[in-house]
């Protein structure tokens, strides 16, 4: 079962989407067949948002069961159908996506973020935050991908992230690409305990590497 495809026609789905265990969020005029398609191999529910009148709502959101963050430049009301706390993010940093990397248990955020944004990352998702790079970047939400039993990450990331990822989340991690050798694999990979999606250039071996990585050979199998 092929599981992949693009959103707008384009295969960076981490920019334009975001999913939770619950819900995906798309953009607003995203094609009934991949809302379709992300609800079956997600399991979820799919919302078509704008972030403040914006369409790359996966580079502006990042939410876990507990709740969403959003950029000050959006209002609240934009997610106002998922039915759980929305926030926005003070400061500067408004690309909330990109910069906060998040699964039910835990967070690791900008390092340069401030002490005020991380209470309300804190407060709103309901986990412990923690300040970081990934591969020495900041935009830790899309150079890695988790979920709540595995952790994908770019695959020049440090042994020193690595030991620092597995203490803060408890899970195993392991590198890998999206999209053709995309070492930025929260930009090509929608993923939940239930299943994952890639954009259309991912590979078969990079798919593979992504099912082993976030525990979803069982599950792929299954379904």
């Amino acid at each position: 079962m092929i599981r992949t495809l693009n959103i707008f026609d384009n295969p960076v789905i981490g920019v334009f989407a975001t999913c939770t265990e619950d819900v995906a969020l798309v953009p607003i005029s995203t094609q009934s067949k991949v809302c379709d398609s992300l609800a079956k191999f997600l399991d979820v529910r799919v919302i078509p948002v704008l972030i403040g009148g914006s369409t790359v709502v996966g580079s502006l959101v990042r939410g876990n069961s507990n709740g969403f963050l959003i950029p000050n430049i959006a209002d609240p009301d934009d997610l106002k159908e998922v039915g759980l706390p929305v926030n926005t993010l003070p400061g500067k940093l408004s690309a909330v996506g990109n910069i906060v990397l998040a699964n039910d248990s835990a967070a690791l955020v900008h390092s340069e973020m401030s002490n005020e944004a991380i209470k309300v990352v804190s407060d709103t998702l309901g986990v412990d935050v923690y300040r970081g790079t990934i591969a020495g970047l900041n935009t830790v939400g899309m150079a890695g991908m988790v979920t709540n039993q595995g952790v994908l990450v770019h695959p020049r990331v440090t042994q020193a992230e690595i030991e620092n990822l597995e203490k803060i989340f408890g899970l195993p991690v392991s590198i890998g690409t999206s999209n053709f050798g995309s070492q930025h694999v929260g930009s090509g990979v929608l993923a939940n305990s239930k299943g994952y999606v890639a954009g259309s250039k991912t590979t078969g071996h990079e798919l593979g590497r992504i099912e082993d990585a976030l525990g979803l050979i069982d599950v792929v199998d299954k379904s």
